[in-house]
């Protein structure tokens, strides 16, 4: 199976990755991963990509699809994958249908709003560095394990969040009528424990094998 993961920043994508990855033996391909990877082994490419991100620029679509392009090319996609955090827009969905179309794209759905509050509600401690949210401890600035003092990743203050909830709305929700047309996207209720999600994952993914 060509799996492409798709979801808005919160939606699990990384809890239920793992878990796809884990129980049908696909290689879990993140951009992300590809790009530090190339990074530290210094790379063409990833002298590249460090340039650029230390510029505070994202990597152009070229040359991120070069390096999706070269890494499912190795001998361990060969009988499929599972993508994550790619593609990211149009233009890099379509490049994919030349070099790897997905069988199968999952989107996990779960109202914005809500997203929003699973987001700007988490707290990590500067201590021990664990991850809380504030729905699930007493103080919000009090680490609940080692009484460290707790903060709000960069990522996950309000203004962030909303910047990061627009880019995927503009660039990455497109995607989702994109594979739609191709008849290749199923929709999970990303709203429910993350055991639930996976069961309506495996359904999904049962009937395509």
């Amino acid at each position: 199976m060509k799996i492409v993961l798709l979801g808005a920043p919160g939606s699990g994508k990384g809890t239920q990755a793992f878990r796809i990855s884990e129980r049908y033996d696909l290689p879990h391909i993140s951009t992300g991963d590809i790009f530090r990877d190339n990074i530290a082994a210094k790379t063409p490419v990833g002298i590249k990509i460090k340039e650029i991100i230390d510029g505070g620029d994202l990597a152009p679509d070229d040359l991120t699809i070069e390096i999706v392009k070269e890494r499912l090319s190795r001998p361990d996609c060969k009988n499929g994958y599972l993508l994550d955090g790619f593609p990211r827009n149009l233009v890099q969905a379509e490049a994919l249908e030349k070099f790897g179309a997905p069988t199968a794209v999952i989107n996990i759905e779960i109202p914005l709003g809500k997203l929003e509050r699973r987001l700007t509600g988490r707290r990590s401690c500067e201590n021990c560095k664990g991850s809380f949210h504030i729905d699930f401890i007493k103080d919000a600035d009090k680490c609940p394990v080692c009484g460290g003092k707790l903060f709000i990743r960069k990522d996950d203050n309000p203004e962030s969040v909303k910047e990061r909830f627009a880019v995927y709305s503009k660039q990455t929700q497109p995607l989702v009528e994109y594979y739609e047309k191709r008849n290749v996207l199923f929709s999970v209720n990303g709203d429910l424990p993350v055991d639930e999600v996976f069961g309506e994952i495996v359904e999904v993914l049962e009937k395509l094998k």
